[in-house]
């Protein structure tokens, strides 16, 4: 089966040189009074920056997320790294969960046990799932691609085989939001007899060629906000899309500069009220960019935006996710889009609208969305 237990283990040698470089910082000046208006906020900044440099521990975040079951498996010419949890109820549905950018395995740690073991948390044990979440190719601890085509289509071949070659589950479900939507929705055109549901937090555009009907005022007032986002908060994405190699130099190189690109991210995309650290602790934040960091991983991440941007065909006119899809939109993700925009694609059984959480579900509200993934296929089992 090729799969291989894993552990993760960074060399004392790598902290230390990131800890060298935290304390060599170059600082870049800032429009008083500024805030956040420009970008990531330089006193922020700075308070992070002292924080991951003086009294952040990664060896204590390395025990905690080595407290779950990780492997590798060679899927293709790639080496995947995911962690595999067993569920504890008397017959858990195998489900594989992916991350987009700029989170990573990190953001589900919360996630997992919610699935594996619905009664620790005031569920039924009925409801457990077997939890697979692995790591984009180019993240974190998987193997980065090194020739280009390596979009959301083809990790969704890779997926397939991962869970029904190398993990031996015939038929599963999955989940995602951002690009893990991507990956997951592909999955589900890609493989329907495979699949047992799709349960997604963002949805792919649909095809909206003169086939279709028109769009209604809703889908049109989301094409208008999805616009206006793109203009005032899409810079990322189209640098990202078209020129990745340059920017990774810098984040690459400096991992305050890494920090402002990411963190800024979180900020922006969650629901905390402008102050990222009611949603995301210190810790969390500064173990997200230490996986980064430490497995240089920033360039092949963001390399995907250039592979989505010019090597990933839009659905066609037949394009339809046919197995059951639940949608469950938090309000202060990206988009909100209405009901009929998903049902061009998929065959939607549920849709939720959340009363909080933003973009990072998984972290910042994994009870929510945990409950929402059980309710979905308890009668799918």
């Amino acid at each position: 089966m090729n799969v291989r237990s894993f552990k993760l283990q960074v060399p004392s040698a790598t902290l230390d040189d990131l800890r060298s470089r935290l304390a060599n910082t170059r600082w870049p000046d800032e429009i008083q009074g500024a805030g956040w208006q420009y970008g990531s906020n330089l006193a922020y900044m700075k308070e992070l920056i002292s924080y991951w440099q003086t009294e952040f521990d990664w060896r204590a975040q390395e025990e905690l997320i080595n407290a779950f079951a990780h492997f590798h498996a060679r899927v293709d010419d790639l080496d995947i790294h995911f962690i595999h949890e067993r569920g504890k109820g008397p017959n858990p549905i195998p489900i594989i969960i992916t991350h987009g950018w700029p989170s990573s395995f990190f953001q589900m740690l919360k996630l997992i046990p919610r699935l594996t073991d619905p009664e620790q948390f005031g569920g039924d044990p009925v409801d457990s799932f077997d939890v697979v979440v692995p790591s984009l190719p180019g993240y974190g601890f998987s193997e980065k691609p090194l020739r280009a085509g390596v979009n959301s289509p083809y990790i969704a071949e890779l997926w397939i085989k991962l869970m029904t070659e190398r993990l031996d589950y015939p038929r599963f479900a999955a989940q995602g939001g951002d690009i893990g939507a991507g990956v997951t929705t592909r999955i589900g055109l890609k493989n329907p007899q495979n699949v047992i549901g799709l349960h997604l937090t963002n949805v792919a555009s649909p095809y909206l060629g003169p086939e279709v009907r028109p769009v209604s005022q809703a889908e049109q007032s989301l094409i208008e906000e999805e616009r206006r986002w793109d203009d005032e908060e899409g810079a990322y994405m189209s640098i990202q899309g078209t020129k990745p190699q340059t920017l990774s130099y810098g984040l690459n190189d400096s991992p305050a500069g890494l920090a402002a690109w990411i963190v800024e991210k979180f900020r922006g995309w969650s629901d905390c009220g402008g102050q990222v650290e009611e949603r995301f602790t210190k810790d969390e934040l500064l173990t997200n960019l230490t996986i980064y960091w430490v497995t240089e991983t920033i360039n092949s991440s963001i390399r995907l935006y250039y592979e989505h941007r010019h090597n990933l065909p839009p659905l066609k006119l037949h394009d339809q996710v046919t197995v059951p899809t639940a949608v469950a939109l938090f309000p202060k993700d990206l988009s909100h889009p209405p009901r009929e925009w998903a049902e061009r694609v998929y065959n939607v059984q549920r849709w939720t609208v959340m009363p909080r959480g933003g973009h990072f579900a998984a972290q910042e509200e994994p009870d929510l969305l945990a409950e929402d993934i059980r309710a979905f296929f308890r009668p799918l089992r």
